[in-house]
């Protein structure tokens, strides 16, 4: 197992190669027990958590431009319980769709209070699931399009992509984004976002969130959106 990333800065990143591996992950077998309380007392506390799912990593690495990388398939529980202790041997890794308005904001969302994230701000997202790949390889674009029309009924179609993509890691956690520039303003992208929201029984966002260049951050920005959104408006 190894995690050979820059930490803690904004890098280019020229492909992406991060793999499905089919047997379970040490990380899982090793922490069964407790990751099994752990779930206990986080169902305990939010009933409206549900154990799907996900993926951990056992190796991420960087090289000339070429992300590579391993996963497995693991219980929501695994994740919550790695986010919480942080051991070695695993990781997590996530896709952003950036998006950039016609005026040059980012358009964001705030999670609902039912969440494993209540009240934090970043770019609708979700972690990679087993339909996200492709023959064993990640599907990014497909993971984004899927994460951001069921958050915000937006469709990246609609966007220009940028080429490339980038990464930021910090702390055992990796994001992989990539800009989508829409040429409509932002008040019009959030006011979409809201009319979605507001059609759904149970949305699992609270609502858009406009970050513009000079304004203070709002509360809850992640620790990650706040370099992202530094090197933007960079």
């Amino acid at each position: 197992m190894s995690f050979a990333l820059p930490r803690g800065r904004v890098v280019p990143v020229r492909s992406v190669d991060v793999r499905l591996d089919p047997g379970p992950h040490p990380f899982a077998l090793e922490n069964a027990d407790a990751i099994e309380a752990n779930w206990g007392q986080e169902f305990a506390a939010n009933p409206a958590l549900f154990d799907g799912e996900v993926v951990l990593l056992s190796s991420l690495g960087l090289e000339g431009g070429r992300l590579t990388g391993l996963c497995h398939e693991v219980r929501y529980a695994a994740l919550l319980y790695w986010r919480k202790h942080r051991r070695p041997g695993a990781e997590h890794a996530y896709a952003h769709a950036a998006i950039v308005s016609g005026d040059d904001a980012l358009v964001a969302i705030r999670m609902g209070s039912h969440t494993a994230n209540p009240g934090k701000v970043y770019f609708a997202a979700g972690s990679f699931e087993s339909i996200d790949f492709r023959d064993g390889q990640v599907d990014l674009e497909g993971n984004m399009a899927r994460e951001v029309g069921e958050e915000t009924g937006l469709d990246l179609a609609a966007a220009r992509a940028e080429a490339g993509y980038h990464l930021f890691s910090a702390e055992g956690a990796t994001v992989i984004f990539r800009r989508y520039r829409y040429d409509l303003p932002a008040a019009e992208l959030a006011r979409r976002i809201e009319a979605h929201v507001a059609a759904e029984t149970e949305p699992e966002i609270a609502g858009p969130v406009i970050l513009r260049r000079g304004d203070p951050l709002p509360e809850g920005v992640m620790p990650h959106m706040k370099a992202i959104v530094e090197w933007h408006f960079g």
